[in-house]
């Protein structure tokens, strides 16, 4: 079954500025159509709104922190916040910026609320000044199986 057939129209009426806002969005991006565009806005807008009304809905994502201070103490802060979250923060990147400034990108994933209340700690740190969420409903395959090595030991087979 091609893409086609699964695709569903849809005709909406914008006020004229917004529609020319749209339309500057997509030829900034080179994108091929507004459809594209205004199909990853709604993926987006759908992904907060299962945040918010399924608060245990498994989620993927990134944070993205902007922070400032003195390094040393808030880089500490946040690792002890990041600590408490081991389970949601899968991996993370840092980088100096200018300005005594910089910046963490965490890959996280979990349940809605665990990913908010983790944001929420993070926010808490004296020097972050910017912080977002960016979520998917997609999940990212399991690192480990719970339970497979080890009973794979338990019955002799050693796999």
């Amino acid at each position: 079954m091609s893409s086609e057939s699964t695709l569903a129209r849809l005709s909406i009426s914008l006020p004229a500025d917004l529609f020319r806002q749209l339309d500057m969005m997509v030829e900034e991006r080179e994108l091929p159509s507004r459809s594209q565009l205004i199909s990853e806005l709604i993926r987006h807008a759908l992904a907060e709104h299962e945040a918010l009304i399924r608060p245990e809905e498994m989620l993927a994502g990134t944070i993205t922190l902007v922070y400032r201070g003195e390094r040393g103490r808030v880089r500490h802060q946040l690792a002890q916040t990041e600590a408490e979250f081991l389970r949601e923060v899968i991996s993370a990147q840092h980088v100096f910026l200018e300005d005594d400034q910089s910046l963490e990108v965490l890959l996280v994933q979990g349940p809605a609320i665990r990913l908010k209340e983790l944001c929420d700690a993070l926010r808490r740190v004296r020097g972050v000044q910017q912080l977002e969420l960016v979520t998917t409903t997609a999940l990212l395959p399991p690192l480990h199986e719970h339970g497979h090595e080890h009973d794979a030991k338990r019955k002799g087979t050693g796999e």
